[in-house]
C-alpha cells in the first residue's frame, strides 16, 4: 500500500496532468514545497505554462488563487492592500490585496522593484502581513510561486540573496520534449480551445492527505551521520574557491526538510545519502553566489552543486 507522501504526489500528478503536459518531472518538488510549507522560484523563459501550472495547482488545493505581474512601479500597498475611506461607516477599511489568497503566482519577480521584493519578505516568512500596526495572517497553506527569465537582464532587479533564501526550491523549466509539445500542440491547437477552460476538469485534492502526508514526515528517521553529511555539504560550498557565497543555515534545514520528503515519495522510513543528493539541486544551486571569476568563465550554479555532491564524502 502507497504511502500518504506517495498518494499526495500520484493525486497531483493526475489532477495537473488534465491540464499541464509534462508535470511528472515538477510534481516532486512541489510536494516537498507542500509538505514543508516552502516557497518556489520558478525560472525559465516565457510561454512554458507556468501560469497554467500554479492556477491548476490552486484548483487542486482547492484554495484561491492570484496572479501578481511583477513590473518597475509595482508598490507594496498594490500586493499588499490599502485602508479606504468607507462614506457609510465613516472610517477606513482595509481592502486586502492579491497576498490574501492560497497560491500567489508572482510573475517576472525580478522586474519588480527592491521595495516590492521586500514586502514579500514577511509574508513568505512569517505567513502574515503589517498594515498600520496591525498584523493579519495569511492563509495557512499560503504558498508563493515565483518566476523569473534568467536570459532577460534589461529593467530587471535581481533578487537579493536574503530574498532567494526565502525560497525553499528553484525549479529550472526547459522547453518540453517534441512528444509533449506534439501533445500541446494537438489539445490546444484548435481556434476554440482554452487551455484555462480545461481548469474545470481539475478537482480538489482532499486537505486530509496533505495533513497525513506532513505528519508521516515528521516520523521519517534522520541519523546523526546524514545530519553531518548535510553539515559537510554546506560546509564544502562555503569553503569552495568558486563560490562567493555558500548554503546559509535556513539552507540546510530546507535540505534535510527536502531529503525527508524525497525518502517518503520512495516509502522509506528513514533518509539516506541518496535521498540527500535527489533534493540538492532544488534546494542549493539558487542559494550559491558565484565569484565574478567564475561568472566570467561562464560557470553555473548547477555545475557547482553537481562538483559539491561528487567531491563530498558519502557517510556509510
Amino acid at each position: 500500500m502507497s504511502s500518504s507522501i506517495q498518494q499526495l504526489r500520484d493525486r497531483l500528478t493526475h489532477e495537473l496532468g488534465r491540464v499541464v503536459v509534462g508535470v511528472e518531472s515538477s510534481v516532486d518538488a512541489l510536494v516537498i514545497a507542500l509538505i514543508a510549507r516552502g516557497h518556489v522560484l520558478v525560472q525559465g523563459v516565457p510561454g512554458l505554462g507556468k501560469t497554467l501550472f500554479a492556477k491548476a495547482l490552486a484548483r487542486a488545493l482547492g484554495g484561491e488563487f492570484k496572479r501578481i505581474q511583477g513590473t518597475a512601479d509595482l508598490m507594496p500597498s498594490d500586493i499588499i492592500g490599502v485602508h479606504v475611506f468607507d462614506e457609510r461607516a465613516r472610517n477606513f477599511a482595509f481592502r486586502p490585496g492579491p497576498l490574501f489568497a492560497d497560491v500567489i503566482l508572482m510573475d517576472e519577480i525580478n522586474r519588480a522593484g527592491p521595495k516590492t521584493q521586500s514586502a514579500l519578505l514577511e509574508a513568505m516568512e512569517e505567513r502574515q502581513v503589517s498594515v498600520e500596526r496591525t498584523v493579519m495572517p495569511l492563509p495557512a497553506d499560503f504558498i508563493v510561486l515565483a518566476t523569473q527569465n534568467p536570459r532577460e537582464f534589461e529593467g530587471t532587479f535581481p533578487l537579493p540573496e536574503s530574498q532567494l533564501d526565502r525560497f525553499m526550491l528553484r525549479l529550472d523549466l526547459a522547453y518540453p520534449g517534441r512528444e509533449a509539445e506534439s501533445e500541446i500542440l494537438s489539445r490546444y491547437g484548435g481556434l476554440l480551445a482554452a487551455a484555462h477552460g480545461a481548469l474545470d476538469a481539475v478537482t480538489v485534492i482532499d486537505r486530509a492527505l496533505l495533513a497525513e502526508a506532513r505528519a508521516l514526515a515528521e516520523r521519517i528517521h534522520v541519523s546523526a551521520a546524514l545530519s553531518g553529511y548535510v553539515l559537510d555539504l554546506a560546509a564544502a560550498t562555503r569553503e569552495h574557491p568558486r563560490l562567493a557565497l555558500g548554503l546559509s543555515t535556513r539552507g540546510a534545514l530546507a535540505l534535510l526538510k527536502a531529503a525527508r520528503i524525497v525518502a517518503g515519495l520512495r516509502a522509506g522510513d528513514f533518509v539516506t545519502p541518496d535521498d540527500v543528493k535527489q533534493a540538492a539541486p532544488w534546494i542549493l544551486a539558487h542559494r550559491l553566489v558565484l565569484t565574478p571569476e567564475a561568472s566570467l568563465e561562464g560557470a553555473s550554479d548547477a555545475e557547482i552543486v553537481k562538483s559539491v555532491l561528487a567531491t563530498t564524502p558519502v557517510p556509510r
